[in-house]
């Protein structure tokens, strides 16, 4: 049976995209969802557990440092985060390259966050990015560190004001959640259908849409459970055939996309980008004209703005996204280096970016679908 769209609880909330290698979904910001740094269980928005080889962290000697320093502190030293945390440092080392400025990274390992900020102190830091992982960034809140900007690169627990120093720049997927909703109302769509499963995650992202929606007018969504049990398939497939809706947003992992896409069939689609995570071209066939928010780094790589950047080739698109978000980190840090703007707008390799007065930077990506197994803008013909 249908419920209201507050069946989840939720009031906004941040999401997360995959980084997938033996492990998915969790902890960061990228994806980015909730492997805690005391192992908690998927919830939040960090980087998932990566279980292969990585270079080793590149030290830092903090008596070099020249006091107007850009440094960026991650955990490179972490056996759950490092890999995410690495391909993030490339991104923000490819940009920084084709500058003047010479940043300086300072590694740490779990629960280390604290001392490595007390290194940027000591470096004369004027902007800091980071924490990455959630729980660091709570605990450097805690500390209410005031010696510099940080541009934390997760963010805080919903309701929980930022300190005044500290300003977040993320990849959650509230953002795209809310971003669809604004597409789905402009595509004039006035009854929507939200199929969510019940990982933490995807409740989430339902109800950041569900809270835009209603926000902008709408009246509240037609809540539907996704569980790949035949019993719950068939319980869907009958309550969904009893109204006609105008649109459904799917807010489930990537790979049951293409399952639950079925049982909505010719209803305008939306869902996450989780379904853009390099899926078999048969399952991409099942998708079309399903609408999705990618980043501009992804769907653009010949953009004129990315000429200068190297692209390196990852395992998977959640490390291509914290590249990305390296690359769009290090050009909002060179803003802040002399103190933070009152405004600041960004078209960057995440999307456009703009600071709002919560100090939190939104984020807008491209609107696109699939169409014969590739994406294409969402209005292409």
């Amino acid at each position: 049976m249908s419920t209201p769209c507050r069946y989840f609880g939720y009031s906004h909330a941040g999401a997360c995209a995959k980084i997938a290698a033996i492990a998915i979904v969790s902890a960061l910001s990228l994806g980015l969802s909730a492997l805690s740094a005391a192992q908690s269980p998927p919830a939040s928005d960090d980087p998932v557990p990566i279980e292969e080889t990585r270079p080793e962290p590149v030290p830092v000697d903090a008596t070099r440092v020249e006091p107007t320093a850009i440094v960026l502190v991650l955990p490179l030293g972490s056996p759950t985060f490092g890999r995410a945390a690495e391909a993030l440092r490339a991104g923000f080392m490819a940009a920084a390259a084709t500058s003047d400025v010479k940043p300086v990274v300072i590694p740490h390992g779990d629960g280390e966050v604290l001392d490595a900020f007390g290194k940027a102190k000591t470096a004369g830091a004027r902007v800091i990015i980071g924490p990455l992982v959630r729980d660091d960034v709570k605990a450097v809140a805690a500390a209410a560190l005031d010696f510099a900007p940080i541009i934390a690169l997760n963010q805080l627990d919903e309701g929980t004001a930022l300190p005044p120093s500290m300003y977040t720049l993320t990849l959650t997927l509230d953002s795209d959640a809310r971003q669809l909703a604004r597409r789905a109302r402009d595509d004039g769509a006035v009854t929507v259908a939200v199929i969510a499963s019940d990982t933490p995650l995807q409740k989430r992202f339902a109800s950041a849409f569900n809270d835009e929606w209603i926000q902008i007018g709408g009246s509240a969504p037609a809540m539907f459970r996704f569980d790949r049990t035949p019993e719950a398939l068939a319980l869907l497939r009958r309550e969904l055939a009893k109204t006609p809706f105008d649109a459904a947003l799917l807010a489930v992992d990537g790979a049951d996309a293409a399952l639950a896409k079925s049982y909505v069939k010719s209803i305008r689609t939306y869902t996450g980008s989780q379904v853009n995570d390099r899926q078999p071209r048969e399952i991409l066939r099942d998708l079309d004209d399903v609408r999705f928010v990618e980043i501009p780094w992804l769907v653009e790589p010949d953009a004129p703005a990315y000429a200068d950047l190297k692209h390196p080739a990852f395992p998977n698109t959640a490390f291509e996204r914290l590249y990305a978000l390296g690359i769009d980190a290090f050009r909002v840090a060179q803003a802040f280096a002399d103190g933070p703007p009152d405004n600041l707008v960004v078209d960057g390799a995440t999307g456009h970016l703009s600071l709002d007065a919560a100090r939190q930077f939104v984020r807008e990506g491209k609107v696109m679908r699939f169409r014969a197994g590739q994406i294409v803008p969402a209005d292409a013909r």
